[in-house]
């Protein structure tokens, strides 16, 4: 072998080694990852963001660790628009760290994971009595929370839409002529919701309800309840009319 050839077969091991050293894959650390999510979540890249924190999750370094990154799933699916799913993330939080001090956080978001699924009072009640029942556990635990004074007025629209609801199968009933039932509902509506601002709505209904039940003289007492305590709403004429067409 000549002194040329040497040199130059010497040269080409060194290159093949350097090129194995620079493509060597590079150690992923926990800590790396979970800063990669960040990076995910923060730039609106949240189906990337929940892959990476479940890696750090699976990595199982620490208990404060694997914690963060169960709470940061279900942000990130929050984020996304996915509340179901995030729902059930923020309840596995709380069932699986009860004493976590993100526990108040988890709750709280767990109701408004709910709250964000509901989609009118007419519809499925299922999202609005969650979110109403997770709300008022919430400001049971936690009244002094920094996130109380949101969890009150979730609630309270999650009553609002409750009270709506019973009026509007109440008013179903009542055309339908089931007034037993319609009155059943209307008055469900004044003793659960007491303060409703659909009181005055409650009363005409109720009121028309035992008249054409035959109930005349329960009747006229919603209806004077309602020239009462509700003198300038829409519904004193509209219970007038009804009066002189059924008296």
């Amino acid at each position: 072998m000549t002194r040329r050839l040497a040199l130059l077969l010497t040269f080409f091991l060194l290159l093949i080694g350097g090129c194995a050293t620079s493509s060597a894959p590079v150690s992923r650390t926990p800590d790396n990852m979970a800063k990669e999510a960040e990076d995910y979540f923060n730039s609106h890249r949240y189906e990337d963001a929940i892959a990476q924190w479940r890696r750090v999750k699976e990595s199982y370094i620490s208990p404060e660790m694997t914690a963060r990154a169960e709470l940061k799933i279900a942000d990130a699916q929050f984020a996304n628009g996915n509340y179901i799913e995030a729902a059930a993330s923020y309840e596995d939080f709380r069932k699986l760290h009860p004493n976590h001090e993100e526990s108040a956080y988890a709750l709280y978001r767990q109701g408004l994971s709910n709250f964000m699924q509901i989609n009118g009072f007419d519809t499925d009640q299922t999202p609005i009595n969650n979110a109403a029942t997770l709300f008022e556990t919430f400001l049971r635990l936690y009244p002094r929370s920094e996130y109380a004074g949101e969890a009150r007025n979730k609630l309270e629209a999650c009553r609002m839409y409750q009270v709506r609801y019973q009026i509007y199968i109440g008013r179903f009933y009542l055309r339908t002529d089931k007034y037993a039932a319609a009155i059943g509902r209307l008055e469900d509506a004044l003793k659960k919701f007491p303060g409703s601002p659909y009181h005055d709505e409650t009363l005409f209904y109720l009121g028309k309800a035992y008249i054409l039940s035959g109930d005349k003289n329960k009747g006229r007492e919603e209806f004077q309840r309602l020239f009462n305590e509700y003198r300038s709403s829409k519904y004193v004429n509209e219970a007038r009319q009804f009066l002189d067409k059924n008296f």
